[in-house]
């Protein structure tokens, strides 16, 4: 196994490539691995049907799967969260290593309890003697016209919970990487995948490789003020900072990938350095981990500080349906802009 931060390769994957081939590549490693959610195997699952092919789930994330590994690895369940994440929270508790896929991070609600009183406690409670190797795979992002209730990114909230861990990867390398690591650790892990990022490709390894969980990475240096993403705003904060760079504005960039545990080290070290910080986050502001992130900053690195750490999220409201009125409410690379502007006072 390679652990390591910088991919050294020319073979190009797209986002959910890298998805499924760390998830094919771990079962092929680990007899242990199995996967369950809705509509992951589709009708290949259903062999009375004749049916030898599947879509693999609404995204293609699991396309081909259930054709190598058979249907009690791979396992298609019906309409209820609560059963599928709390039969896989289960099977991890006696000794698999389970995946379970919420297909959307806004049906949380409906398997809450399972996560927060069982996934997240089940080791503390046994005095370790009881390992949770739990992975649940879950979308997040708006900008795609789905409203409300399938367009939300509520990673705050898990990163709230003690005993859960949470990973934001941003472009195809860290995905395969990122899931790697979620399915090898003994406690729960929370994968969100940005819908924004499926189609964007990327240098990926081919053999397996482990990205360490709870660390950032800069993805840009730079010396007047550091900009940190979350997943897909990762690229918004760079397609500010090259806009900033033409006003001779140079702007670091740290890509956050962790959410519990959250990689303050790096970001402290970058804002000392640069003396300003705006975190971009699609989430909603109110106790958020925008809010977050920049009080901790205020309280650990306030004499380093030229300006106020700042943040750039959603407003608090709901993700609407219209497609214009969307677009407003996901952050921006203009929004990054005249923000990061206004703390290095240039307009």
């Amino acid at each position: 196994m390679t652990t390591t931060m910088t991919p050294n390769t020319t073979r190009e994957l797209r986002y959910r490539e890298a998805i499924n081939e760390a998830l094919r590549q771990e079962m092929e490693r680990d007899e242990t691995v199995i996967i369950m959610g809705e509509e992951i195997a589709g009708g290949a699952g259903r062999e009375h049907l004749g049916i030898v092919d599947a879509w693999g789930g609404p995204f293609r994330t699991t396309v081909g799967l259930i054709q190598q590994f058979g249907n009690q690895r791979v396992l298609d369940t019906p309409l209820s969260e609560a059963a599928f994440v709390g039969t896989a929270i289960g099977a991890a508790s006696t000794g698999m290593r389970a995946v379970a896929e919420l297909m959307f991070v806004d049906f949380v609600g409906v398997c809450m309890d399972q996560l927060l009183n069982n996934a997240a406690k089940m080791r503390y409670m046994f005095g370790g003697q009881v390992k949770v190797p739990f992975t649940m795979l879950t979308r997040i992002g708006a900008g795609f016209g789905s409203a409300a209730q399938h367009s939300e990114s509520f990673y705050s909230i898990f990163s709230h919970i003690p005993g859960l861990k949470g990973v934001v990867p941003s472009d195809p390398y860290t995905a395969k990487g990122l899931l790697i690591s979620s399915i090898r650790d003994d406690d729960p892990v929370v994968y969100f995948e940005h819908k924004g990022l499926y189609g964007d490709t990327g240098p990926v390894p081919e053999e397996p490789y482990a990205i360490p969980l709870g660390k950032a990475r800069t993805v840009r240096s730079g010396s007047d003020i550091t900009l940190v993403g979350i997943s897909r705003m990762t690229w918004v904060c760079t397609e500010a900072a090259d806009e900033l760079a033409k006003q001779g504005v140079n702007a670091e960039v740290v890509d956050l990938l962790s959410v519990s545990p959250i990689d303050y080290d790096l970001i402290i070290d970058s804002v000392r350095r640069t003396h300003r910080l705006v975190v971009v986050d699609e989430d909603t502001p109110v106790c958020s981990l925008a809010s977050d992130i920049c009080a901790r900053v205020a309280e650990e690195a306030f004499d380093y500080l030229d300006a106020p750490p700042s943040r750039v999220t959603a407003p608090h409201t709901p993700v609407p349906y219209s497609r214009s009125l969307e677009n407003i409410y996901v952050p921006n690379a203009e929004r990054v802009l005249r923000t990061a502007q206004g703390l290095v006072g240039r307009s």
